[in-house]
């Protein structure tokens, strides 16, 4: 293999368009965090001491994000009795926040802020009692993509990174009840005084920073691994997420060793809007993965790939986001292959390029939204989180998978994730990188990078990935719409999984009526399914045909799950139904209280 680039060739990475601190000359190292959580506030107090990579020379500023947080006071140094620190803020962008502005004489090393958030802050949720799993309130955070800078005034781009250490001390009523977590070090029982120390020694950039606090148990799986979930939902966990330990060393037999030391999970209540979220040392996952027969696992083994992409190299910039996800995609079906076999990762395959072509076809695809190297500038980098960075980055990866064979893209991997531990890692570099450790120009003819890069849709060689277990299910598809009785296919049908049955809901015409519903839900139980997937599957369909048996399991669904993939469509759906405007503003006027502003900021405009 060609001798690869050098680290210093990362120094000039591009400048991130949506952190105001990118553009200051002086770069955070290590922080210190001391925050006090107030349930009846709905507030973080406290203070951060920045320590800075290096001292100027010079008066510089250090320029921090903040957005909708309280500034109490600046002081030069690492506490507050330090010297008073000039600062300014400027005036607020709707979706950068504001800039903070902090005069820093020559020499100096430190500078302590203290602040309050909003109890609007965007990226915390603060959830009552009723709307969780027990009868204690619960918070948590949501730091990707740019809201880390609404509880935390930091430098808020994925190109920059910085250890820390944190006390967290839980005041009023909940004191001594609640266990407090972070993407950090963590404990594992209670605190009876509320205080929590925490240390992360591996840098990470400010999107991984994560608290959550609740009324937490604790179970281990294995030496370096465990579960954290409301005391209600724990024993349904550990019993979902029994592989974990494998999974761990499936992955590290692919790519290299788990450089976070432990790899622990925290269930979070339902209203948690995504599906998992990979927090280092402790990866957030919905409940809605809980399915009862481990047959959603595949989303755990794409936030532990996250380990790897994503947390040890990490996209520069947010338009370089399919550097993280890309690459993920494609090492969970990895981990997936190597622990359940190839049948298996290649159903997770499939229905993955079937969700991109849906996104192609929403998007167009002749779209600039359509290209794995995005121009997010101006706008929120939220709107490049979808399928093309997924899917199509993992296709490319497929594709240089077919053209120089598994062992060599695996030594590539290996090495790329190795040599460029806990850096940054920009397109054009990338690119540079592959050129140079990878690519022939004969290997580079066929694959057509700048199609795949910079091109819109899919290439003309992009794979296309079959599934010899689905081929069963569209044997029973055709056998349905050629009239044989639903109730007929239930003994081929009882040993399916969770994606067969997926696929089984997809391939089903999205007009049949009422009555045809009717049979298929008799049969197969689909409005009573604790399968999210299945749900988000079947509800699409009850609502076009009319089917009116799914109408309160969708609006319970509704009320209670806040994980965006389902909310938007199913919203979309509704919306589509007759009637079902004014259906879809009555359950989201009570539901919207248990969505977090990551989904709210979608569904705001989507419902009027």
């Amino acid at each position: 293999m060609p001798t690869p680039l050098p680290a210093a060739a990362l120094a000039d990475l591009a400048h991130d368009p949506h952190s105001y601190a990118a553009t200051g000359p002086l770069r955070v190292q290590h922080l210190r965090l001391v925050l006090a959580v107030d349930f009846a506030q709905r507030s973080l107090t406290g203070t951060a001491t920045w320590l800075l990579a290096e001292p100027p020379t010079r008066a510089a500023e250090l320029v921090l994000d903040t957005r909708d947080l309280a500034i109490e006071g600046a002081w030069l140094g690492e506490s507050a009795a330090g010297p008073a620190a000039d600062y300014t803020l400027a005036p607020a962008d709707a979706v950068l926040g504001q800039a903070l502005r902090i005069a820093v004489p020559a020499g100096a090393r430190a500078v302590c802020l203290a602040y309050r958030t909003s109890p609007a802050a965007a990226a915390v949720q603060w959830l009552a009692p009723a709307q969780t799993a027990g009868t204690h309130p619960f918070l948590f955070t949501q730091s990707q993509v740019i809201l880390a800078r609404t509880w935390l005034p930091c430098q808020d781009s994925p190109g920059i990174r910085f250890t820390y250490e944190a006390m967290v001390e839980i005041v009023g009523d909940e004191r001594g009840q609640l266990l407090a977590l972070m993407s950090a070090e963590n404990p594992q029982a209670t605190a009876p005084d509320g205080r929590y120390h925490f240390r992360m020694a591996q840098p990470i950039p400010a999107y991984l920073m994560a608290l959550a606090v609740g009324r937490l148990d604790f179970i281990p799986l294995g030496e370096r691994t465990g579960i954290y979930a409301e005391p209600a939902t724990l024993p349904k966990a550990a019993y979902e997420f029994a592989d974990l330990d494998q999974m761990v060393a499936a992955a590290e037999s692919l790519y290299g060793p788990y450089r976070w030391e432990r790899y622990d999970l925290l269930v979070l209540p339902a209203s948690f809007p995504f599906g998992g979220m990979e927090n280092p040392r402790l990866t957030f996952v919905t409940p809605t993965i809980l399915a009862g027969d481990r047959s959603l696992t595949s989303l755990v083994a794409h936030e532990l790939a996250h380990s790897w992409s994503g947390n040890l190299v990490t996209n520069a910039t947010w338009d370089d986001f399919w550097l993280n996800e890309g690459f993920t995609v494609y090492f969970e079906r990895r981990i997936m292959e190597q622990l359940y076999g190839a049948d298996y990762a290649a159903m997770l395959q499939v229905l993955g390029e079937a969700d991109l072509q849906h996104t192609l076809a929403e998007l167009g695809t002749d779209s600039p939204a359509t290209h794995l190297h995005l121009h997010l500038a101006g706008r929120d980098p939220d709107d490049g989180l979808n399928d093309i960075a997924y899917e199509k980055g993992c296709l490319l990866l497929l594709t240089l998978e077919k053209l120089v064979g598994r062992p060599r893209l695996d030594a590539f991997i290996k090495e790329y994730f190795t040599r460029f531990s806990f850096q940054s890692m920009d397109t054009a570099h990338f690119v540079a990188y592959l050129r140079q450790a990878l690519l022939t120009p004969a290997l580079e003819a066929q694959l057509d990078l700048p199609a795949w890069i910079d091109g819109p849709g899919l290439p003309a060689n992009a794979p296309v990935a079959r599934s010899a277990r689905f081929a069963a299910v569209d044997a029973a598809l055709a056998q349905l719409a050629a009239g044989t009785a639903p109730a007929h296919l239930l003994p081929p049908t009882a040993a399916w999984s969770s994606q067969e049955w997926e696929h089984f809901l997809r391939g089903l015409p999205p007009t049949l009526p009422a009555e045809a519903l009717a049979a298929l839900d008799a049969a197969f139980g689909f409005t009573a399914s604790g399968n999210a997937e299945i749900l988000a599957a079947w509800f699409p369909l009850a609502l076009r045909a009319g089917y009116a048996p799914a109408d309160a399991a969708l609006a319970d669904f509704l009320h209670h799950v806040g994980r965006r993939k389902f909310l938007v469509p199913l919203y979309r759906a509704l919306l589509a139904a007759p009637g079902g405007q004014a259906r879809a503003q009555k359950i989201y006027r009570q539901a919207r209280p248990n969505y977090h502003s990551v989904a709210t900021s979608t569904l705001d405009a989507l419902v009027p």
